[in-house]
C-alpha cells in the first residue's frame, strides 16, 4: 500500500500559487464583465397605470442612452403626445413637460439622433415592443433614431394572407429579401403587433409587466393630430430590479 506523502514539493507550491494568482485575475477581469452585462428594467408610473420595460442587451447604444435619460429624470413629467388606437403610444418630447392645450408635439428640430440598431428578426414589433421613433426615410435614409422619443406597440392581429402582403411590401421598401419566420407569424396572429414596421425601426426592449396600462392608454380619445384630449402623463420613470419569474 502506498503511503500518502503530506509534504509539498517546490513544484507543488509553485503550481498552487499559479492557481491562486489565476483565480484572482479571473475575478478582477471577469466581474466587471458580468456587471456590464446586466439587463436593465425601467418602471414607468403614469396617471393611467404603471408598466415595466426590459431593455435589450443586443442594442447597447439605445439601451445605455435610455438608462442615462431615466437616471437624469428626463421622462418624469412628460406626456404621451401621440396615441393611435390599435397601433402604438408615443412619448419623449421634452417640450411636453409644460404642454399647452391644442399644441402638436413631437417634431423636434435639430434633435440629437442615434445610429440605427435594427436587428430583425431577433427583435420585432410584437405587442409590447419598445422602439425608437425617427424621421422618415426621405430625410433620414440611415434610419437613425430619435435619442429621446420612443413608442410602445399595441397593434392588432393579422391573418396569414395579411402577413404575406406585408412581407412583400416590406421587401419592396427595404429593397432586399424579407421573410417572416413562423415563430414571429404566430405572435402576429395572436396577440398581434405592427409587422409593417419590422426592419425599419430600432426595437430595443419590451414590456414585461403592466401591458394592461398600455391597452388603456391606446384607447383614450384623441384629436385630429392623435394627441390625447386629456393628457396622459408619465409621473416617474426609474430603474428597478427584475422580478423573479
Amino acid at each position: 500500500m502506498k503511503r500518502f506523502n503530506n509534504k509539498q514539493s517546490s513544484g507543488d507550491i509553485s503550481f498552487a500559487w499559479s492557481l491562486c494568482i489565476g483565480f484572482i485575475l479571473a475575478i478582477l477581469f471577469c466581474v466587471p464583465l458580468f456587471v456590464s452585462a446586466q439587463t436593465y428594467h425601467v418602471k414607468f408610473q403614469t396617471d393611467r397605470g404603471n408598466f415595466t420595460v426590459m431593455l435589450y442587451d443586443g442594442t447597447p447604444i439605445h439601451r445605455d442612452n435610455f438608462v442615462n435619460l431615466v437616471k437624469r429624470g428626463f421622462y418624469d413629467g412628460i406626456i404621451f403626445h401621440r396615441v393611435i388606437e390599435s397601433f402604438m403610444i408615443q412619448a419623449g418630447d421634452s417640450a411636453t413637460r409644460n404642454a399647452q392645450p391644442g399644441v402638436v408635439y413631437g417634431d423636434e428640430e435639430n434633435a440629437r439622433t442615434l445610429p440605427a440598431e435594427i436587428l430583425y428578426p431577433r427583435y420585432y414589433h410584437k405587442r409590447g415592443a419598445l422602439a425608437a421613433a425617427r424621421e422618415g426615410d426621405d430625410v433620414n435614409p440611415e434610419r437613425r433614431s430619435s435619442s429621446t422619443q420612443f413608442y410602445i406597440v399595441w397593434g392588432r392581429m393579422h391573418s396569414p394572407g395579411q402577413l404575406e402582403r406585408i412581407r412583400k411590401n416590406n421587401q419592396r421598401t427595404l429593397k432586399q429579401p424579407f421573410e417572416i419566420p413562423d415563430s414571429i407569424c404566430e405572435q402576429y396572429y395572436f396577440p398581434g403587433g405592427t409587422p409593417w414596421l419590422d426592419g425599419q425601426y430600432t426595437v430595443f426592449g419590451e414590456v414585461t409587466e403592466g401591458l394592461e396600462a398600455i391597452e388603456e392608454i391606446q384607447l383614450v380619445m384623441t384629436d385630429e393630430n392623435d394627441r390625447p384630449l386629456s393628457d396622459v402623463k408619465i409621473l416617474k420613470a426609474e430603474l428597478v430590479e427584475a422580478k423573479e419569474q
